[in-house]
């Protein structure tokens, strides 16, 4: 979704089998995960990453893309730092599963991650009123609809309860940029 709002040129290369032991599957991250920019220099690893590099390439104002941590508000920062959370609670619950047992994950993986959903739900407006009116994109807002989306894309959790997060993510997704990378299974 950066680089389509950004309009940064990019291509996707996806990765079939998320069991995958060798780094190249992985376009060379030895850790094995995703996502990772491949250019020129070589791999840049981690969504975070990534986001900078891509807004750094856009050349639009910094003041108007906005990183993690980058504002000095509480309720943003608690917000940003849960989102990150659930991802990597998501992670777990699916690779879990991908290894077929869905046990494997630890015992509080799931309840942290719901907890962290009603939290964010509750606590939505607050984090949404400290980002600037005239930001262009933000990697809260982002990660946020990226990570709801896909739990129940990838069936990890049931989003619906969360009214807040569902009128947002139902806003966001209004976006060009969210309709052109909705998720789906690649095919080889």
């Amino acid at each position: 979704m950066f680089a389509s709002e950004l309009q940064v040129e990019h291509a996707f290369r996806p990765v079939f089998d998320l069991n995958a032991l060798d780094p190249n599957a992985y376009g060379d991250n030895p850790a094995l995960k995703l996502p990772v920019w491949v250019d020129e220099q070589g791999p840049l690893f981690g969504a975070e990453n990534i986001c900078r590099e891509l807004r750094r390439r856009s050349g639009v104002p910094l003041n108007r893309v906005l990183m993690r941590g980058e504002l000095p508000s509480r309720a943003l920062a608690n917000a940003e730092e849960l989102t990150l959370h659930v991802m990597s609670a998501e992670v777990s619950l699916i690779m879990a599963k991908v290894a077929g047992d869905g046990h494997l994950a630890p015992p509080k993986v799931a309840p942290s991650l719901h907890n962290c959903l009603r939290y964010l739900d509750r606590e939505l407006g607050a984090s949404l009123a400290a980002l600037p009116a005239d930001r262009q994109l933000s990697f809260f807002e982002v990660s946020l609809f990226c990570v709801v989306t896909h739990l129940e894309f990838r069936d990890v959790a049931d989003t619906s309860p969360f009214r807040q997060l569902q009128d947002f993510c139902r806003r966001f997704g209004e976006r060009a940029s969210a309709k052109a990378t909705s998720y789906r299974y690649d095919a080889e």
